[in-house]
């Protein structure tokens, strides 16, 4: 399957999400909130905690993943 294929099907995937969301009326910097808190521990399995490969996996540099696992309370 191309990467191509692969983002049409995580977009759809999102948008019914989304779509249930908005129907539920959640204020989107809750949404967001949960949304960065969820992704970021599934990375924390993925990579056995190990914040420098979290950090390059998920684009962001190691001190802004140290401070967002800080202000989100992920352990």
């Amino acid at each position: 399957m191309s990467v191509k294929a692969k983002r049409v099907s995580i977009h759809q995937k999102m948008e019914v999400l989304i779509k249930e969301l908005v129907e539920s009326e959640l204020p989107l910097k809750e949404v967001l909130k949960e949304f960065e808190k969820i992704y970021i521990e599934t990375s924390s399995q993925k990579y056995n905690g190990n914040k420098t490969k979290m950090a390059r996996a998920l684009g962001i540099h190691r001190n802004t993943l140290h401070n967002l696992t800080k202000a989100l309370n992920i352990k």
